[in-house]
Order: C-alpha cells, then sequence, then structure tokens
C-alpha cells in the first residue's frame, strides 16, 4: 500500500502517542485534543487493517505491528526533523556574515557605523569576532576580516580599507598639560604605548626632537586600553588617527602639540583568494568600502 499523503497527520499523531504511550500527552505535544488524536489513530488502524494500541483502563501500549511501525516512523520523523533544521540554519548562514577584527577597531570605528549597515540591511546578521591573532579562515569561519598591516596576505585578497596616521593625546585633565607648548615637551610626559610598530622613537624622531629620555610608564597590549588609560589622565598616549576620534569628538582626550605621522600601515579588508564571498558578506564589503571612500 502505498502511503497517500493525507494520511501524514494521522501518522504523525500515531508517532507522538506511540512516544509518549498517552494520547493526553500526545495531544498537548501537538496542540491537539486527546480524541483527536485518538481519531487520527483510528483511521490509520483503519487503513492499516491492524490494530496499533492495546487500549486498557491505565492508558494505551503498542501491539506488535504498533512497535513495528512506531521504529519506522520515529526514524523517518528523526530524519525529516534533522532535514528541516539543516534547512533553516542553511537559510540563517545565508543571512548571517562573519567577520573577525581588531577590538579597538570593532570598538571605537566600526560599531558607531553599524546602525547605518542595519538600516541600509536590516535582513543581515553580524558576528564579530575581535581578536589579536590572525584568523585562518577554515572552512565554515569567518566570511571576513579586517586587519591592520600591509596590505598583502598570503592566500588572501585584500582591498585597503583606509590609511591611519598617529599623533599625541591626553586627557585634558593631565596635570602640567598648560605648560606643554612643543613635541619636545611631549616627551617630557609619562607615556602610554601600545604594541604598534610605530611607537614613540618613531614619532618623536619625525617630529625633529633627539636626545629625548623617553618615559614609557605605561605598556598596553591592545590599543583602546591605551587610550582609556589617556583618559583616565596617566598619561599621553601616541593615538591611531581613526582610533582615536570619538575621544576627541566627546571631550575626553585632546590633541598635543606635534607632527601628524603617516601610518606604515592601513586597514584593509580580507577574505580568502579562492572563496567567492557570498552575496551578504559581499554586500558587507561593499557597505565598508563605501564608508571610508573618502579615508584612503
Amino acid at each position: 500500500m502505498a502511503l497517500r499523503a493525507d494520511l501524514l497527520p494521522a501518522l504523525a499523531a500515531f508517532e507522538s502517542a506511540a512516544r509518549h504511550q498517552n494520547f493526553a500527552h500526545a495531544a498537548e505535544e501537538l496542540h491537539l485534543t486527546a480524541s483527536a488524536v485518538s481519531h487520527h489513530v483510528r483511521r490509520l488502524e483503519s487503513r492499516l487493517g491492524v490494530s496499533l494500541f492495546q487500549r486498557h483502563a491505565r492508558g494505551v501500549s503498542l501491539t506488535f505491528e504498533g512497535r513495528q511501525l512506531a521504529d519506522s516512523a520515529s526514524s523517518a520523523m528523526a530524519d525529516l526533523d534533522g532535514v528541516v533544521r539543516a534547512l533553516r540554519i542553511a537559510k540563517d548562514e545565508t543571512d548571517r556574515v562573519r567577520l573577525t577584527t581588531l577590538h579597538s577597531l570593532s570598538y571605537t570605528w566600526l560599531i558607531p557605523r553599524l546602525p547605518g549597515f542595519a538600516a541600509a540591511h536590516p535582513k543581515i546578521r553580524l558576528t564579530i569576532d575581535t581578536e589579536i591573532g590572525l584568523s585562518r579562515f577554515d572552512e565554515g569561519g569567518h566570511d571576513l576580516g579586517i586587519r591592520h598591516g600591509p596590505g598583502h596576505w598570503p592566500g588572501l585578497t585584500a582591498h585597503l580599507l583606509m590609511a591611519d596616521a598617529l599623533f599625541p593625546v591626553a586627557a585634558p585633565t593631565l596635570p602640567g598639560l598648560a605648560k606643554i607648548r612643543s613635541a619636545a615637551d611631549v616627551a617630557k610626559l609619562p607615556l602610554i604605548s601600545d604594541n604598534a610598530r610605530q611607537g614613540w622613537h618613531d614619532w618623536l624622531r619625525a617630529a625633529d626632537v633627539h636626545g629625548a629620555k623617553i618615559n614609557e610608564r605605561y605598556n598596553f597590549s591592545d590599543t583602546t586600553d591605551a587610550l582609556n588609560a589617556a583618559a583616565f589622565g596617566l598619561g599621553a598616549a601616541l593615538a591611531r588617527e581613526r582610533i582615536v576620534a570619538p575621544y576627541l569628538a566627546s571631550g575626553r582626550l585632546v590633541r598635543l602639540p606635534g607632527p601628524t605621522m603617516p601610518a606604515r600601515w592601513g586597514y584593509s579588508i580580507v577574505y580568502p583568494a579562492h572563496r567567492r564571498l557570498r552575496p551578504a558578506a559581499q554586500a558587507f564589503a561593499d557597505w565598508l568600502l563605501e564608508e571610508t571612500r573618502d579615508e584612503r
């Protein structure tokens, strides 16, 4: 006997009742009444010509034939459930973009701009991982990365997002700030550094300050921590232009005397050279490039 589509509701009701060994519990699971579940089961029994349950005062139990059908129905339902879940996950992944970037850039530059992206692309969801290490872009991992570096990495396609520059900043409440008139004066302050490849020695050389004793009192691995330390008055920090903008806008930090030093490295969008970007990831990359069109 071929399985007809109109028997599928009856089969679903039977599978639930067989699993619970109880019509009332099956009805609760399926949002039906117990009598509706019983009707479905009797219809299936009539169609198959066998009894699937033994009915007694304390409930129901499967017959031999019922157990055979229950095992098969349970397996079939599990297979269908797995396929449905996989399809839902695939749809979810179609609309999701996984990005890896630096915490400093995410916190100060990217997140403040994301409302604009959300308004333009309301269906795209973002997963943003912040890390210092370089992502391997394994299959099923990140779609895109924003990296700070020379602009070329083996095996990756890279598009310059924006260049950068460095200059000194400090909290307006830093003791002695009123006396700072030149780059040489900046060198006399307590200095805060991070692990960037260009630091105070490079900036002072660019400012034509020689022989100064550099007092790097604090060092942080994360640029955001270095800026926060400066904002709390611990000293002067050598800030990246793209990262420090919100601190300057809020007045937590002010720019100190001295030149703006072009950074050797900029920020680039990267992704595996062998992999074509999915539409959602391409849309996010295009939006990033449009946001920085005047900053490259």
